[in-house]
């Protein structure tokens, strides 16, 4: 996979927006999902920002992150490269770009935060719990 300085950039503004407080490993775990989603391509997108910036029909985001009104896009449209978020974010996305970090979520295409139940995730297993996110292989 061909990966640009675009790529970087909504990478790790997603990362840091999704997994923002959370640990190293945490944040690998969302650019992880990030990747293997590109790499699935199809409906999710091709590249690492297609991913990122996709929308539903109704306008949604698949990270929440780039939603109007949610709380990190507004943190995330001011990330400069002097930022420490930043900085974790990017180094996260590298790690699983370059695969110098391992894929703590086992393939996953999907997570969410464990202060929600989305009904997709109803009598589906999560194949990993990392920080305050739970990761999904499949789902039904």
């Amino acid at each position: 996979m061909i990966v640009t300085a675009e790529d970087l950039d909504i990478g790790a503004r997603t990362v840091a927006g999704e997994a923002r407080g959370e640990t190293l490993l945490g944040q690998q775990a969302v650019a992880w999902v990030i990747l293997n989603r590109a790499r699935k391509g199809g409906w999710w997108g091709n590249t690492i920002a297609e991913v990122c910036l996709k929308a539903n029909k109704e306008g949604k985001h698949q990270f929440s992150t780039w939603n109007a009104g949610d709380p990190n896009r507004r943190h995330i449209e001011v990330l400069t490269a002097n930022d420490k978020d930043y900085q974790w974010a990017l180094y996260a996305m590298l790690g699983a770009i370059t695969g110098l970090a391992s894929d703590p979520t086992h393939g996953s295409c999907h997570y969410h935060e464990m202060t929600v139940d989305p009904a997709w995730a109803i009598g589906v297993t999560p194949v990993a719990s990392i920080g305050r996110h739970r990761f999904y292989d499949s789902i039904a």
